[in-house]
């Protein structure tokens, strides 16, 4: 097996709002909320029409991404015995993507995301994570892990606790370990922790240009460009509208966005990136290369309502 995924296992549930709908619910546009209490996440839900609901969780969606190009990929997820925990199962199982959970009836149902879809396809997300955020050492295989070429992990599941176990287990036994920071607000509650890892435990790290810069308090992209070479690890950054750069010690390379798209939804954009960009790096493909798969991969989300292909 190529790669195998380590993240949130949620049901994604996409509607459309107007723009007055994130003001009225005190949500910040373009981020993810967690929401703890189930009674506030099920009283937002009922103000929405939904449009789709599809097995999600960002490095899941990079992972079916992978399998979509033909790659032996795994995924390691908690979800409960539940509806939609069966809907989640079957997704995957969908994708040819193999599934190394057994799943039980549990107190906390399977977790979902609510993704908010405005007029100008940003999405605001917020998230129940139920069971997913209970992911334990014991939920992992070290076998598993050690006989796969490479482990990609999510911020989203970097919690005190058992999810930082179930990091610290993965990492210890990968061949390589990615890792994708998710999220500037995530970013910003476990910085310490994330710069840990970042500098001494990753072999590949994917963020937007807002996640890295928090990250490193950084004042311009320079500083960005900078840390990265010197911490001499593989850095890939997404950059909105001025495209990607891969930094790789000193070796430098960067790309520009694909223009005249029909935008529907921006909703997996950067997981879609990251499945293109690990799709080159797996199979020895040049950086430019790899920038130009995640491109391709990211443009082709964006023009659909969803985060899969």
């Amino acid at each position: 097996m190529k790669i195998l995924g380590i993240g949130n296992a949620i049901v994604d549930v996409i509607c459309k709002v107007e723009e007055n709908f994130i003001k009225e619910n005190n949500l910040i546009k373009g981020t993810m909320k967690l929401i703890f209490n189930e009674i506030e996440f099920k009283n937002l839900l009922k103000k929405t029409k939904i449009e789709k609901s599809i097995s999600g969780g960002s490095v899941a969606n990079s992972i079916v991404g992978l399998s979509q190009l033909k790659n032996d990929v795994g995924f390691i997820g908690k979800i409960s015995d539940d509806d939609f925990g069966a809907k989640y199962e079957q997704g995957l199982k969908y994708e040819k993507v193999k599934y190394f959970y057994s799943k039980r009836k549990e107190v906390l149902p399977t977790g979902t995301c609510l993704v908010l879809v405005t007029p100008d396809s940003e999405r605001t997300m917020c998230t129940f994570l139920g069971i997913a955020g209970k992911i334990s050492e014991k939920d992992l295989d070290q076998e598993i892990i050690k006989n796969c070429g490479l482990v990609f992990l999510e911020g989203y599941l970097w919690d005190e606790g058992e999810p930082k176990k179930a990091f610290e287990k993965a990492i210890k036994y990968s061949k390589k370990a990615a890792m994708s920071l998710s999220d500037q607000f995530c970013v910003e509650r476990h910085k310490k922790n994330f710069l840990l890892l970042v500098r001494e435990k990753l072999d590949v790290i994917f963020a937007n240009e807002s996640e890295i810069t928090s990250l490193i308090n950084a004042q311009n992209f320079n500083d960005v460009v900078t840390f990265a070479k010197e911490i001499k690890k593989h850095v890939v950054i997404t950059r909105g509208e001025k495209g990607a750069v891969s930094i790789d010690g000193d070796d430098v390379n960067e790309i520009g966005i694909k223009k005249n798209l029909k935008i529907k939804d921006l909703t997996g954009a950067g997981d879609l990136f990251a499945a293109g960009y690990l799709h080159g790096f797996i199979n020895n493909f040049t950086k430019t290369e790899c920038l130009e798969q995640g491109t391709e991969l990211s443009s082709k989300v964006i023009q659909k309502i969803g985060a899969r292909l």
